[in-house]
């Protein structure tokens, strides 16, 4: 006979199934082709492990419970948004499976659930790779925005000036930085194209082509300067020559061409991001608030700022988001930190 703790735990188990295989579905609903399939597939073994739990129980399953905490939290995010975080915790979930030591659970029900998490941290990865560029933009830049604006108002406010002089120092760091960032991504955009466009082919080779003399066969030096040793380059500017074509669409006979995008565009997204985290250590300032209050408030919103932008990284990047959060905390608070104490001895030194 089963125990009152066994059946306690069997019905537990039995809800999170249940709200696993929800969240699958409704992260499904929200996606198609294989990635739809894959997730509802996952679905349908939650279900087996569910038939599981109820097959153990018997009489004894009594009313549904709802699935723990956590699992009903992935389920309210999935259902509103379907997002990469929300696989990224999901990924977590599967993780901390207690199957593994659980004699009542099958060994195949353990194994699935380590595949399960190997399948999420796999989708979670997809969602990452369309996700890293503009996204890790976003937040990167935003964080430096907090960071630096936040330390450079306490610093030029622990001196003691006046609020005013405070807030057109944090509004002047933000206007400065975010113009420093804008600037930087265009160069940085401009030279990486300019870069390309030197090192693309030139076009006007191919119709050199089938004037090559065969025997010198000049062609296999191009392909040798691109990595072929000399038997594989001399064997494949043979078959170049011979069909009297060059495919430059190919990973061999041309330079990739990236997509760079706009340096424009990638300057005004650099500028905004910048001044989206600029902007609120400046808030309290820009409201009226003055001395301690200020500071307080500055530092109050831009640690939540920075626990947010911190969770961020660490669900983007599959690590514990909690320890993310708290390192970037300790990061940004740290270096406010800093500039306010020598604000506080450089006020002390002018007194």
């Amino acid at each position: 006979m089963a125990s009152r703790s066994d059946l306690a735990r069997w019905r537990r188990y039995l809800a999170n199934e249940r709200a696993e295989a929800a969240v699958y579905r409704d992260l499904a609903s929200r996606r198609t082709g294989d990635e739809r399939e894959i997730l509802l597939a996952i679905a349908e073994a939650e279900a087996r492990h569910e038939a599981h739990w109820i097959a153990l129980l018997g009489d004894e399953a009594g009313r549904p419970l709802r699935g723990d905490l956590r699992t009903r939290t992935l389920g309210w995010l999935a259902r509103r948004f379907g997002s990469v975080f929300v696989l990224a915790l999901a990924q977590r979930a599967e993780a901390r499976s207690p199957y593994d030591t659980d004699v009542d659970a099958t060994s195949a029900m353990a194994a699935d659930e380590r595949v399960h998490e190997e399948v999420v941290r796999a989708l979670a990865a997809r969602g990452r790779q369309r996700l890293s560029g503009t996204f890790r933009a976003a937040v990167f830049g935003a964080n430096d925005g907090l960071v630096s604006n936040l330390a450079l108002v306490l610093g030029i406010g622990a001196i003691g000036v006046s609020p005013t002089v405070v807030l057109a120092t944090g509004m002047a760091g933000l206007l400065a930085g975010a113009l420093s960032m804008g600037a930087g991504e265009y160069v940085s955009v401009r030279s990486q194209r300019e870069l390309l466009a030197a090192s693309n082919p030139n076009p006007q080779t191919r119709d050199a082509l089938p004037h090559l003399d065969v025997d010198a066969n000049e062609l296999s030096l191009v392909y040798r300067a691109r990595g072929m040793t000399a038997e594989e380059a001399t064997a494949h500017a043979a078959e170049v020559l011979g069909d009297l074509a060059v495919d430059h669409s190919s990973a061999d006979d041309v330079n990739e061409h990236l997509e760079i995008g706009s340096a424009w565009r990638a300057a005004a997204s650099s500028f905004a991001f910048f001044a989206s985290g600029a902007i609120i250590p400046v808030l309290p300032y820009l409201f009226g608030a003055t001395g301690l209050t200020a500071v307080v408030l500055a530092t109050v919103l831009v640690g939540l700022a920075l626990l947010a932008t911190g969770a961020i990284v660490g669900l983007l990047s599959g690590a514990p988001p909690l320890r993310r959060a708290l390192r970037q905390l300790a990061i940004g608070l740290g270096a406010a930190g800093a500039t306010y104490a020598l604000g506080l001895l450089f006020g002390t030194t002018i007194a």
